[in-house]
């Protein structure tokens, strides 16, 4: 039975026992940071795609929702592949892959293709960047369950998934002055470069805990006695389990999985609003410049970046202090997801300072209810980390798909952004339903 109450000394314990783990942790936040920088590339360089290949913004809403198909698609069989191979190998080629269909993208104009044809040449470019990224979440998930135990693992969870802000932050305005300066092809070509000089980084330094030198006994011991599967990779090996039928059918039977699957769906649709259109939106919708697009996107961002910490630390910090992991995931979740809807309230506002304003906390919000990898942490059946993380990311990157068209759809229809707003603040309250009235409690999933 976990304390009621932190000990006095918890800071001093964690100094003692190690915090080798946490360099780990760095690891796959600057990765996941590229990740998300690469996926949002397009929604920087759009306004001068379009314009130099003559797209419209139906064409353009099916060239980001590309890249959702082929992810979603590429869950399922990205967690096998981490469960039979292991984290280091498949995620090291995902991110050398993924660099070099990145760069692909910005020597379309070079073969002087126009409308149509650019389209379906980048959408395809867009395909195979997505299904080459699609082990990359799974396989934080995995590392995550091995490395950190379960009072910890909200709190990495929620910041490796807080990268996502952190490479709006970081890399935005940069893209923007890549844009403005350089021409939209080199946003493509550096950040595809810069992929493929981290992934030396990462097969020189990454191990698994059970063969990593680095890693002391004592934080070992510590690691397993708290719950992190630091054997995983090593029964891997040995035992080269395989789940059987019966088994992966209960991924898909258990409504504990179901209501986490649904509240993934939920916050990936807000993901996809703030890493395709939300740009577009300030520039078309709002009348900024690419460059003043670029800087104000990175605010909200910080905004989603604190709420994704804080939102797992005060989720570990219930754990410490004897809550539940059930309610110690959903409280965040749910606070969050009621916060995320306040988006729409932008339909009402003239001044532009107010609009960031509220998409500031609504970025807080989907930060703050960001824990939805650590619920599945909890409750992932052991032999199946890595396709448990698949199932989860697919059915939750479905929202990928759907969401960039629709709101493509919409605005070329309506050519407003009014509407599309409202369909995303939606998912703010679907999200509520999922945690709030769907989910029982949250207990690990035990194979019958």
């Amino acid at each position: 039975m976990l304390s009621k109450s932190l000990p006095a000394d918890f800071a001093d314990a964690q100094a003692k026992v190690g915090r080798h783990r946490f360099l780990i942790l760095s690891m796959i936040f600057i990765v996941t940071v590229v990740n998300y920088a690469d996926r949002a590339t397009m929604s920087i360089a759009g306004t001068g795609v379009v314009k130099d290949l003559g797209l419209d913004p139906m064409m353009l809403g099916m060239i980001f929702s590309a890249f959702a198909w082929a992810y979603a698609l590429g869950q399922i069989p990205g967690g096998w592949l981490l469960d039979r191979f292991g984290a280091r190998r498949v995620y090291g080629w995902s991110l050398v892959l993924w660099s070099c269909f990145t760069m692909a993208q910005g020597t379309v104009g070079w073969f002087g293709l126009m409308g149509a044809s650019a389209a379906m040449s980048l959408f395809a470019m867009r395909f195979m960047l997505g299904l080459v990224e699609s082990p990359a979440f799974p396989a934080n998930n995995r590392i995550v369950s091995c490395w950190f135990p379960t009072s910890e693992r909200g709190t990495a969870s929620a910041l490796f998934n807080s990268a996502q802000y952190m490479a709006v932050v970081l890399f935005t305005p940069l893209m923007a002055w890549l844009t403005h300066a350089l021409g939209w092809e080199h946003v493509f070509l550096w950040m595809g470069g810069l992929g493929l000089v981290l992934s030396l980084f990462w097969f020189a330094l990454y191990r698994e805990p059970h063969s990593d030198k680095r890693l002391s006994s004592k934080e070992l011991d510590y690691m397993r006695e708290g719950g992190a599967l630091v054997d995983l990779e090593l029964n891997r090996k040995e035992q080269k389990n395989k789940a059987t039928f019966k088994e992966i059918k209960q991924l898909f039977t258990s409504r504990t999985l179901w209501a986490i699957y649904l509240g993934q769906y939920c916050i990936t649709a807000l993901t996809y609003f703030f890493i395709t259109w939300f740009p577009i939106y300030l520039i078309k919708g709002r009348g900024m410049t690419i460059m003043e697009a670029g800087w104000v996107a990175a605010l909200p961002a910080i905004c989603g970046f604190s709420g994704g910490v804080l939102g797992g630390m005060f989720s570990d910090m219930l754990i410490r202090r004897g809550v539940h992991p059930s309610v110690a995931r959903k409280t965040p979740f749910l606070i969050g997801m009621v916060m995320s809807t306040v988006l729409v309230m932008a339909n009402f506002v003239d001044a532009n300072w107010i609009v960031i304003a509220l998409m500031a906390i609504a970025f807080f919000g989907k930060g703050l209810a960001a824990v939805g990898w650590a619920a599945l942490s909890d409750t992932a059946p052991k032999n199946m980390v890595g396709l448990s993380g698949g199932v989860f990311n697919g059915i939750g990157n479905i929202a990928g798909i759907i969401t960039p068209v629709v709101i493509g759809y919409i605005v070329a229809t309506t050519g407003s952004f009014n509407i599309a707003l409202w369909f995303v603040a939606a998912h703010g309250l679907l999200g509520v339903f999922a945690y709030g009235a769907l989910a029982g409690r949250f207990e690990r999933v035990e194979l019958r």
